[in-house]
């Protein structure tokens, strides 16, 4: 059995974007952090790896220097990496990335037993598509916002969040799983582990290495394959300082009352 898991390295939006002059976003110029949701999609794959044995992938779509962010994730526990890069993949949306990350699990192979779980939506795009688009290529039974995960056997019990509460749900492997945050807590990467992650195999799957796989086709990949595109992107515009009004009495609501009057949201 092993745990397919799809990582990316996403900017961290927490600060400034970085802005090109054709409206896209200028990732060189901006840190770079593990998606958080990927992040709790490799626990979980650790937690059962502790539970049953089982293998650990690591997978990511990226430019070359993605590959220090898949040597953390081997410090993790993580036991093999594979890092889809090449031009030919670059200006993918998530129909194109999807295709691409669906040829590269194709070529890795998916056995009766295994699972592949997902991050439920990276935090620069923000579709929650590339999970589901991943299992619809793959012809994988799937479910998405999982907050938690039982597998016994050759199937697999999901506590899939909802807006208001939850359901339960029972797939059979192989079957691919989106996780949120709220799924667990991503332990560190051990000193032992950084030690020992230079020596675990990474390798590297660029057009060539994909190009024979089924899913791959140079019209359905890459900025040529992609229906969509980014119009713009843009920092949020920063907000003003709030104002605070202290004390219970009947002359703070009137003064509460005075400004929302003035504003005109009452």
């Amino acid at each position: 059995m092993k745990c397919i898991v799809c990582v990316k390295q996403v900017p961290d939006t927490s600060g400034v974007v970085a802005v090109k002059e054709d409206g896209t976003m200028d990732r060189s110029k901006m840190p770079t952090i593990t998606n958080h949701d990927d992040l709790a999609a490799v626990e979980a794959a650790l937690e059962l790896k502790d539970a049953t044995g089982c293998e650990v992938v690591v997978v990511s779509m990226g430019p070359p220097p993605a590959e220090g962010m898949l040597r953390e994730l081997l410090a993790m526990g993580a036991d093999r990496a594979v890092l889809i890069s090449g031009r030919e993949f670059g200006g993918s949306d998530t129909y194109a990335t999807s295709q691409i990350i669906a040829g590269a699990i194709h070529k890795i192979g998916v056995e009766p037993d295994d699972i592949v779980l997902c991050g439920r939506q990276a935090i620069d795009g923000d579709t929650a598509q590339v999970g589901p688009q991943i299992a619809e290529k793959l012809h994988l039974p799937q479910v998405s916002y999982a907050a938690e995960i039982k597998v016994e056997g050759n199937s697999v019990t999901v506590k899939r969040l909802l807006e208001d509460g939850y359901m339960m749900l029972k797939v059979n492997t192989p079957c691919l799983i989106t996780c949120v945050k709220e799924l667990n807590q991503p332990r560190y990467m051990s000193v032992p582990g950084i030690f020992e992650c230079y020596q675990k195999p990474l390798e590297i799957f660029d057009y060539e290495a994909l190009k024979d796989e089924p899913l791959i086709d140079p019209d359905t990949i890459g900025l040529k394959g992609s229906p969509t595109n980014v119009y713009k992107s843009f920092s949020p515009p920063v907000k003003g300082a709030g104002m605070m009004l202290e004390g219970a009495d009947k002359a703070t609501v009137d003064q509460l009352v005075g400004i929302l009057d003035g504003k005109h949201l009452i």
